[in-house]
């Protein structure tokens, strides 16, 4: 009987914890949520529409990615990054890019100065503005490959190497930075490497007419919108953690994988559009972005689980940068969302059964 009576304690035991725990994670999902909806109401007050984009730089957020948004000057980009970075509670700093930036410019050097306790002259570094939460790179497209491989470092490794030093940057760290798809002259392309770094590249389009109508009454008056601060430092850290604990069903990250492959066209299960359309499709980091964003966007839709849904809902914005066109494309205006678009009908049918399958 004690033994019994041992067994079954424990089993209470265990069983108690494990309602604990799933209060715990219910309490978390609540404060992202919360968090999610304190963000969109004040961001709102001073960019009008965009919902979509706004979405996926918080979705972007939350899963600790870095994004890239391309639209033609005037809608707002910049004013979008900023307002994200004056209702966090956390450093923000802007680099504008241009051609003569150095990377010790972002980086920051070491500069040589008196020491007044023992008259010595030593090396002190001075950080750069890359040293900060929220950076806000602006035309980053505008700046010469050395100064984009510095960048380069710090979005992936999260630290600063100058001379034989490495310096680690705070956290969070998160890059937004913009691109001008129209003026092209005096502007070095993005590495693959470095645009593979970024979790979204997301489109910033012309406004629906309802919205410019709003842009042009709230804009042209005298009333500046008073933000207030939603989210901390720690707080944001401590979300990003929930997001990473949301679970993904075995034919979820069988199907995100099978997206990715399905964009390669040099694979033997690649359809013929892709094989006429892509010379290159997207590596692994894709996959893993597309469960990252999946879960992101689950739990700020409030469900602690992810479906194929998500998976869809975030394909554009981590493949179309990731993918690259053939001439033959080019030539029939057949752009990376087009096939994206192609994929999705596809895969539903031919592959997304199979990962069930695969699953059981």
């Amino acid at each position: 009987m004690p033994n019994n009576f041992d067994e079954d304690e424990i089993i209470s035991e265990m069983v108690e914890q494990d309602a604990e725990a799933r209060e715990r994670e219910a309490q978390a999902i609540r404060g992202l949520q919360s968090a999610y909806k304190r963000m969109r109401e004040e961001i709102s007050k001073v960019v009008i529409g965009q919902q979509d984009v706004v979405d996926q730089l918080l979705v972007a957020l939350f899963s600790r990615g870095h994004c890239l948004m391309v639209g033609v000057p005037g809608l707002a980009k910049t004013l979008l990054v900023s307002t994200i970075g004056r209702i966090l509670q956390l450093a923000f700093r802007r680099i504008q890019f241009t051609p003569d930036l150095m990377p010790s410019d972002i980086t920051g050097t070491d500069v040589l100065q008196d020491d007044p306790e023992t008259g010595r002259r030593t090396f002190q570094f001075m950080q750069g503005p890359l040293f900060t939460n929220v950076l806000l790179a602006d035309e980053v497209n505008r700046t010469p490959p050395k100064t984009q491989a510095a960048l380069l470092e710090a979005m992936q490794e999260r630290n600063v190497t100058v001379g034989s030093n490495t310096y680690r940057l705070p956290l969070p760290f998160f890059v937004l930075a913009t691109q001008n798809p129209i003026e092209q002259e005096g502007t070095y392309p993005l590495p693959e490497a470095q645009l593979d770094r970024f979790m979204f590249n997301i489109v910033v389009n012309y406004p629906t007419a309802a919205d410019e109508l709003r842009i042009l009454k709230q804009t042209t008056g005298s009333e500046e919108p008073e933000l207030t601060p939603a989210l901390t430092g720690k707080q944001i850290l401590a979300l990003q953690e929930v997001v990473r604990r949301v679970p993904v069903a075995e034919h979820v990250y069988v199907y995100a994988r099978d997206i990715v492959r399905a964009t390669r066209p040099n694979e033997p299960e690649a359809h013929n559009f892709v094989k006429e359309y892509l010379s290159w499709g997207a590596g692994p980091r894709a996959g893993q972005y597309l469960i990252l964003g999946a879960k992101a966007r689950a739990i700020l839709e409030g469900r602690f689980h992810v479906s194929t849904d998500d998976v869809k809902a975030v394909a554009h914005p981590v493949l179309r940068h990731r993918i690259v066109t053939t001439f033959h494309a080019d030539s029939e205006r057949i752009t990376t969302d087009d096939v994206v678009d192609m994929l999705l009908k596809k895969i539903p049918v031919e592959l997304e059964e199979k990962a069930k399958r695969l699953a059981r």
